[in-house]
């Protein structure tokens, strides 16, 4: 399987994708997550916005600051319906809200891009206990996503087979931890050999004394992201609906606000090339409305970059970890999600 446009690369906008695959957006509704002020969110809702979809519906932690780009879209293009809604990803009683407005507003939800993500460096942890990364980059969208499912196929009956969507932001940094099944909350507990880090990284990727290393945990996170678009996928086919996930590539976004000096020089030597917002965004727009990605028949097959579709690190498209990630979550969520 091939993109549309294999020019497309590293230095594509969203803005430039969204102009391409117009009538994909014309007239759909789509939920953001993770819309904020100058961020990805930001680039999402102005390129998604400025093509006519039916309703946007832009979620992020503070109220004040989703506005800003809600406003900001309609400024821009006037004919969009924006509506603006509060979703803490590290509260499950938020998460059901935020799914429950949007339940009450549309009956159908055609594409959900699971876009917001954190990054820490000193162990915190969600309103349940859960580790922050892990609660809030997969658990919250786990949640938030599955509540939101009737919508989604509802969708799916009445569209084109594979044009009903849920692409999940991950990240290159999955590589550097699979999911921790035996130890996801890095309470020092020990892990077997396929459950740790790859052989020869660096000192600073190692946990300390506690069991915790925020690196790892974001890798962790970052992987589940992954795991749960493989189960999307394999389970949702079906019912005409697909899944990506994307790596958007080194953007200095507010997902570093949490690192120190230190995290932030390691974040500085990851790449050779830095986006835009604009560019930053583009793969996650060619994840949710190119014809061409309407349908995975590998499940190692759901990972995009630059554009894309690339190849993950092995641990990220294993179906039989992906199928426990997902019992896991339901457990830590405390409902069932038969798919």
């Amino acid at each position: 399987m091939a993109t549309t446009h294999s020019e497309y690369n590293e230095q594509t906008t969203a803005t430039e994708v969204a102009s391409a695959f117009a009538d994909r957006i014309r007239g759909r509704n789509v939920v953001i997550t993770g819309v904020g002020p100058n961020s990805l969110g930001e680039a999402l809702a102005l390129a998604i916005g400025s093509q006519q979809p039916a309703k946007l519906f832009l979620a992020s932690r503070t109220k004040s600051k989703v506005q800003q780009v809600a406003d900001k879209v309609k400024q821009l293009s006037p004919g969009t319906s924006v509506e603006a809604v509060v979703l803490n990803l590290a509260s499950q009683k938020s998460v059901h809200a935020a799914a429950s407005k949007i339940q009450s507003e549309v009956d159908r939800v055609d594409i959900l891009i699971n876009n917001a993500g954190m990054m820490v460096l000193d162990k915190e942890t969600t309103e349940e206990g859960i580790e922050i990364q892990f609660g809030t980059n997969h658990i919250g969208h786990f949640l938030f996503t599955n509540l939101l499912m009737g919508q989604l196929k509802n969708a799916a009956k009445s569209s084109e087979e594979g044009s009903t969507r849920i692409v999940n932001v991950t990240s290159a940094g999955h590589r550097l931890s699979p999911l921790r099944f035996h130890d996801y909350n890095f309470e020092g507990k020990e892990v077997p050999v396929d459950e740790r880090p790859p052989d020869g990284l660096p000192p600073m990727f190692s946990p300390s004394a506690g069991g915790y290393n925020g690196w790892l945990a974001y890798g962790q996170s970052k992987t589940a992201n992954i795991l749960f678009t493989v189960y999307l996928t394999q389970h949702l086919a079906s019912a005409g609906i697909v899944s990506y996930s994307v790596h958007p590539g080194s953007i200095w976004t507010g997902l570093s606000r949490g690192l120190d000096d230190s995290g932030n020089q390691i974040m500085s030597k990851t790449s050779n090339f830095w986006k835009t917002g604009d560019q930053g965004a583009a793969t996650m727009l060619v994840a949710a409305f190119d014809p061409a990605l309407k349908a995975v028949s590998d499940p190692s097959a759901v990972y995009l970059s630059d554009c894309q579709l690339a190849k993950t690190a092995p641990h990220a498209v294993n179906v039989e970890a992906a199928e426990k990630l997902h019992h896991l979550s339901e457990e830590l969520v405390g409902m069932k999600f038969p798919l």
